[in-house]
C-alpha cells in the first residue's frame, strides 16, 4: 500500500481531544504520538508518561480522564489493556496485551528493562520483579468488568495484527465486545498501522460522534483486483483517496451455495484493502437494488447498468485506470 499519498486529515476529530496510552517500556514521547499529532493536526493529543506498577497507572489514567474528558482513548499493547478499563469513552485498543502478567515471563520481561522513548523524569531503566508480574495478573483481572451494552455495541473497538507474535487476545476481546477487527500488520504500532488500520476507524468514531453522513459508492471486486487476484494498479490507493470523502462498499456476487467463495473475497479484502474493507463488503446478485450515490464496475452484469445512482464504469474510454478515477472524484470534492 501507498503510504504518502496524504498523511493529515486536519477535519477528523478537530476540536477534540484524544489520550493515547502507550505500551509496555515505551512513553508518551513515542513516535506513535508524534504521528497522530502530524495525522490529526486539528486534535489535542493527552499522552502521559505511565507508571511501571500497574495500579499507579490505572490511578493516573482515571485522574487524567477526569480532568481532560477525551473525545477519543487509543491504547497500545499494555496500554490497550489499561485503555479496556476507562468506561464510558469511545476506544481503540491496538493488539491490547489482555493477559499482560503472562506476556511479561513468556517473553522474557523479568529483570533490568530499558525504556525505549524518553521520559518526562529523565528514568531511562526500570526492573520488573516476579511481585511485579503478580501486579499485573492482578490488574488485568479488572478486564471487562464494566462493559455496557453501548460500549459493547458500538463504542470500543479492537484492533489485532494478524502477524502479531506477542500477544493473542482478540477472542478472548470478542466474547465481551462486537468489534473486533483484524489487520494485516504486526504487534508494535508503526506509520503503516496507523494510516492504514487506526485512522479508517477514528474516521467511523468521528462521524458518528458528529452524526455525520457520507456519500455511499459500491466497488465492484472486478474492478479492484486483477485475474491473478491481486490488486488492480493503484486501486489501493483510489480506495483510500476516496475514504476521505465517501463511504465505501466491496461488492461481489452472492453463490447460491459456495461458503469458501465467501471466506475468500473477504479474506482477499482484509489482506489488500485492510481495515477499511470490515463489515463493508456486499454479496448481491441485484446490484440495480443497492442504495447508495456511484457504483464502479467494469460490466452490466447482475444489475450494474441498472443501478440507480451515478455508474462509473471502469475501463472504458473515461475510467481506463484508477488514477482517472481518483481524478474524477477528486473534482467532485466528496459530492
Amino acid at each position: 500500500m501507498e503510504i504518502n499519498y496524504k498523511i493529515q486529515f486536519p477535519d477528523m476529530m478537530k476540536g477534540k481531544k484524544i489520550l493515547y496510552v502507550h505500551g509496555f517500556a515505551s512513553s508518551g514521547q513515542s513516535g506513535t504520538v508524534v504521528k497522530i499529532c502530524e495525522m490529526l493536526p486539528g486534535a489535542t493529543v493527552v499522552a502521559p508518561d505511565l507508571p511501571i506498577h500497574p495500579a499507579e497507572a490505572i490511578a493516573l489514567l482515571e485522574d487524567t480522564c477526569a480532568a481532560e474528558h477525551p473525545d477519543l482513548i487509543i491504547g497500545t499493547s499494555m496500554g490497550g489493556m489499561y485503555a479496556e478499563m476507562l468506561y464510558g469513552y469511545d476506544r481503540i485498543l491496538v493488539n491490547p496485551a489482555f493477559r499482560m502478567g503472562e506476556t511479561m515471563l513468556k517473553h522474557g520481561m523479568v529483570g533490568k528493562n530499558t525504556f525505549l522513548n524518553p521520559r518526562r523524569d529523565g528514568v531511562q531503566e526500570f526492573i520488573v520483579t516476579k511481585a511485579m508480574v503478580e501486579e499485573y495478573k492482578e490488574a488485568t483481572a479488572r478486564c471487562f468488568s464494566a462493559v455496557t451494552p453501548e460500549e459493547r455495541d458500538r463504542r470500543v473497538y479492537g484492533l489485532f495484527g494478524d502477524e502479531d507474535p506477542m500477544v493473542h487476545t482478540m477472542d478472548v476481546f470478542a466474547e465481551h465486545y462486537r468489534n473486533a477487527v483484524s489487520f494485516h500488520g504486526e504487534h508494535r504500532m508503526n506509520d503503516k498501522i496507523l494510516l492504514h488500520s487506526v485512522i479508517p476507524v477514528i474516521r467511523w468514531i468521528d462521524d458518528r460522534q458528529e452524526g455525520r453522513t457520507r456519500p455511499i459508492i459500491y466497488i465492484s471486486i472486478d474492478a479492484l483486483r486483477d485475474a491473478r487476484g491481486g490488486q488492480q494498479s493503484s486501486a489501493v490507493k483510489a480506495y483510500t483517496f476516496l475514504l476521505e470523502f465517501y463511504d465505501i462498499y466491496i461488492v461481489a456476487p452472492s453463490p447460491t451455495n459456495a461458503p469458501e467463495y465467501v471466506a475468500g473475497v473477504g479474506e482477499w479484502a482484509r489482506r489488500i484493502v485492510n481495515v477499511p474493507a470490515w463489515n463493508h463488503v456486499v454479496f448481491t446478485n441485484r446490484k440495480d437494488l443497492l442504495y447508495g450515490d456511484y457504483l464502479i464496475d467494469p460490466s452490466d452484469d447482475f444489475g450494474a447498468a441498472d443501478f440507480m445512482g451515478t455508474r462509473v464504469r471502469f475501463g472504458d474510454d473515461t475510467f481506463k485506470t484508477w488514477e482517472e478515477v481518483i481524478e474524477f472524484f477528486g473534482r467532485l470534492g466528496g459530492q
